[in-house]
């Protein structure tokens, strides 16, 4: 393709009407991906039993679905920057969707597990390049109302997960969950051609450093869980080999001037406070998520139904409070931004953690919205420091990163839950929601330490 049929690159951000098919792309693929993971959770029990398989087994369809998606962000992150991140965008639904008629039509839980393996890495091609494209669809002065749009959609869609499947489930056998991807997905690919051309880096893909991505990610991620469940050896081998494979990642990676983990990025000092806050706030996040639950059944005794809808105020107030902190991102700074959310949240998560015994339904609402307002008024401004203080060619990276993060401080926080679970003799405890409050007000501190870095404007 010559220079003068190449596909034009917008300087700054799409034109009206291509820029909302671009966000409808965007939204549409974000919420399958999102979706999906959420709705297998419910659909275990009936899945388990409909195969014959053991609870263990089960889990399987989560784990293989998360294990693929940690272990590709990076390297596809990479390779948008190279082929492009709508190729990648567009490759990764293709095979969402095909996988996801691969897993309606499985009659085996092996079978199963494979196409959610599949599906995971489709979802990985849809989530690594996902702040990269907002950014080049949107201009750059209304960068943080758009990735405040795009908490919106995951805070809606996790939020709704849980009654979607149980829709289905009352209406239509377990296969339905992932058919019903097939024509959203279809309608997704169809709005993607309208999704932004970007610049193309001139390097070739490292293979080596991918597979060590994965390895070091896939140990490290399957080790805690491991850990966690109380099989401390093999634990502790797993992740002791993921640091191994991490640290001959690091020193292949570290003298690249565009490293695949992005070392360059990192580098910058508010690009790396804000993987930190990040970190923290999500790992907080997930200590609340996973104990919550067990707080309400066994210690107020609520039931499973009771519990769904208690869970419901927070990521209610993270839709709400996202696009508003998105549009205040994009006038104020990040590092205050966040710190007042991620205090709020520390607050609620106190709150929640103090809940007498027969707290009555009002009690914990307020507790559950004031925890999810504070992280919905943090999210969007953090991701906008991240994704802004990256130069533009690196953006790839950059949502990549931003990805991973989320993930790897998921992860931290439900293997710190069960080890808590591992220590205390009933799961009543209200330690887990201490411990997290407590991590939350460490991301309040680490965010505000990026008021004193340096603002500096993202080269080219």
């Amino acid at each position: 393709m010559t220079a003068a049929t190449q596909p034009a690159i917008e300087p700054d951000g799409l034109p009206t009407p291509r820029r909302h098919w671009s966000v409808l792309a965007i939204a549409l693929a974000l919420t399958l991906a999102v979706l999906d993971s959420a709705i297998a959770n419910v659909a275990l029990p009936t899945i388990g039993r409909d195969l014959h398989a053991s609870a263990a087994a089960s889990i399987w369809v989560v784990n293989a679905y998360q294990l693929a998606i940690v272990i590709s962000l990076l390297p596809l992150a990479a390779a948008g920057e190279i082929v492009g991140y709508r190729r990648v965008y567009q490759v990764g639904l293709v095979l969402f969707v095909l996988a996801s008629l691969g897993c309606a039509l499985s009659r085996s839980m092996d079978a199963l597990a494979l196409a959610r393996i599949i599906q995971g890495f489709g979802a990985a091609g849809v989530m690594s390049v996902n702040g990269a494209l907002v950014r080049f669809t949107y201009p750059h002065a209304r960068l943080g109302r758009a990735l405040g749009f795009n908490a919106m959609v995951v805070s809606i869609a996790a939020a709704i997960g849980p009654t979607v499947a149980s829709a289905i489930l009352a209406v239509a056998p377990w296969p339905w969950l992932f058919g019903v991807n097939v024509p959203v997905g279809l309608a997704a690919i169809a709005a993607s051609f309208a999704l932004p051309h970007t610049p193309k880096a001139e390097r070739k893909f490292d293979w080596p450093s991918a597979l060590l991505n994965a390895a070091t990610f896939g140990l490290l991620v399957s080790g805690a869980e491991v850990w966690g469940r109380g099989m401390t050896l093999i634990g502790m081998g797993e992740v002791a080999a993921g640091l191994i494979a991490g640290s001959a990642l690091m020193m292949r990676e570290l003298p690249r001037p565009a490293p695949l983990v992005p070392f360059d990025l990192l580098r910058i000092p508010l690009f790396g406070l804000s993987v930190a806050t990040s970190i923290c706030s999500f790992g907080a996040q997930m200590l609340a998520y996973v104990s919550l639950p067990f707080v309400f059944q066994t210690g107020l005794g609520r039931s499973a139904v009771e519990t769904g809808l208690l869970m419901t105020p927070w990521p209610a107030a993270v839709a709400l409070a996202a696009p508003i902190a998105g549009r205040l991102a994009d006038r104020y700074p990040a590092g205050l931004l966040g710190a007042i959310g991620m205090a709020l949240m520390a607050a609620g998560l106190g709150c929640l953690a103090a809940l007498p015994a027969h707290a009555s339904t009002l009690d914990i609402v307020w507790r559950m919205a004031l925890s999810g307002l504070g992280f919905g008024i943090f999210q969007s401004p953090n991701n906008r420091a991240m994704m802004g203080s990256a130069p533009r060619r690196r953006s790839g990276a950059a949502g990549g990163m931003l990805a991973t993060g989320r993930l790897i401080g998921q992860t931290s926080g439900a293997a710190a839950v069960a080890v808590i679970f591992r220590l205390e003799s009933q799961r009543t405890t209200s330690t887990t929601l201490v411990v997290a409050a407590c991590v939350a007000a460490l991301a309040a501190a680490v965010s505000l330490t990026r008021l004193a870095a340096p603002q500096v404007q993202p080269a080219a």
